[in-house]
């Protein structure tokens, strides 16, 4: 039976620190959130909690983590002007650069955290989940460069359409498991991950590479990935002359790129907005509920089964969304839209041809959403744009080669 822990009389929203702050011991960002666990690993997840907490107030660890970030990771990442494709689109486009970052994606900010703390609490051996594959070569890069072992779990429809990521994966000496079971993608990767931790919980941490799963991984990871905000906000006043962007646009699967830019310009009046896949469109399509230790928005039928979803980018095929998102949307600080493949490949292709930028296809979904928003004057003429550009498009090609043939 799965169990929630919470600390009773506890105010359920966001948090004494307010929007995108602290959302407390219970780990509720408004309804959504919570630890959802089996009783064997609530001990794990308090002590995970209590291990972030004590690390992220150490000078010493932040010191090092920032270290790494920078000499290791590449950071900060650029912003980057599209003039051809805002002279295209009638729209100024900014882009936040996380595909410049060490292993072509964003998931290296919260693996060099998770790692990090995996060695302060003694941990030796890293597991983690992947769909695209960027999470599982990046839990592999951090554990080659500490000297820890990697198991990273991967539906099967992921290995096949990802292989690079998969060679890339085991040249770094990571063991990646196919997983054979329901859709063979990213869900049944963390259920088949869930299942280890259970089972190896003294000897392993879990790795889990977005804002999903019980409290406090949701917190945790948008704090490790808030750095992307952070450096864009004060890039972009910069860049614009002491203004913010009139909009912040990123792709969303579990959601951690975008909620780790949503931190930076959340007490802005920059509007956010996060891009789903059609085909896994938990808040345009969802319902509450909980799955993978936690409470949000998820793809359902009417017995309160969770759907299938899909895209055509492996990372955006999950059927739910991380808690705050589902937050941020129900007190509508953040909205949210679902592009379909169709749309993605055009915003795929045209990004490469007007700057010579092949994104990854998770972010190519921004991007098609922008190129929508412009022509439909939902975004007005002259506005200013930032796209968290979350991936490069390395891994993708080969498929996109193939649905172009």
């Amino acid at each position: 039976m799965s169990i929630e822990k919470t600390h009773d009389g506890e105010p359920s929203g966001a948090g004494a620190s307010g929007l995108m702050g602290a959302p407390g011991p219970s780990g509720r960002f408004g309804e959504f959130g919570g630890r959802f666990v089996p009783e064997s690993l609530v001990p794990a997840c308090i002590g995970l909690e209590e291990a972030f907490a004590d690390a992220w107030a150490d000078p010493e660890y932040r010191a090092r983590l920032d270290g790494l970030l920078a000499s290791y990771a590449g950071r900060p990442t650029p912003v980057t002007e599209c003039s051809r494709l805002s002279e295209r689109l009638g729209v100024r486009v900014l882009l936040k650069r996380e595909d410049l970052a060490h292993t072509g994606s964003h998931k290296i900010n919260n693996v060099l955290g998770q790692a990090l703390l995996a060695e302060r609490m003694g941990k030796k051996r890293l597991i983690a989940e992947t769909g695209a594959g960027q999470h599982g070569v990046a839990s592999a890069t951090a554990a080659a460069l500490l000297g820890l072992d990697c198991v990273v779990y991967m539906g099967e429809v992921d290995v096949e359409r990802q292989a690079l990521n998969v060679f890339r994966m085991r040249l770094l000496g990571a063991e990646v498991r196919p997983v054979s079971s329901g859709s063979r993608t990213l869900k049944d990767a963390v259920n088949d991950a869930l299942r280890d931790w259970v089972a190896s919980v003294e000897t392993t941490h879990y790795c889990l590479g977005s804002v999903m799963g019980p409290h406090p991984y949701p917190y945790m990871v948008r704090q490790f990935q808030r750095v992307v905000g952070d450096e864009a906000l004060g890039q972009c006043r910069a860049l614009l002359g002491g203004r913010d962007p009139d909009v912040v646009v990123a792709c969303i699967g579990g959601g951690s790129n975008a909620a780790g830019t949503f931190a930076g310009f959340v007490d802005t009046a920059a509007a956010l907005v996060g891009v789903e896949a059609a085909g896994g469109a938990a808040l345009g399509n969802g319902l509450p509920g909980v799955v993978h230790g936690m409470r949000s928005q998820f793809l359902q039928d009417e017995m309160g089964q969770v759907l299938e979803a899909h895209s055509i980018s492996a990372g955006l095929d999950y059927p739910g969304i991380g808690p705050e998102h589902a937050y941020l949307a129900a007190i509508g600080r953040a909205s949210y839209h679902a592009v379909d493949d169709g749309e993605v490949l055009q915003a795929f292709q045209l990004l490469a041809r007007t700057e010579g930028i092949i994104p990854a296809l998770e972010p190519a979904h921004a991007v098609a959403w922008l190129v929508r928003a412009a022509a439909s004057g939902q975004l007005a003429a002259g506005s200013t744009a930032l796209l968290t550009m979350s991936g490069r498009g390395d891994k993708d090609v080969e498929q996109v080669m193939e649905m172009l043939a």
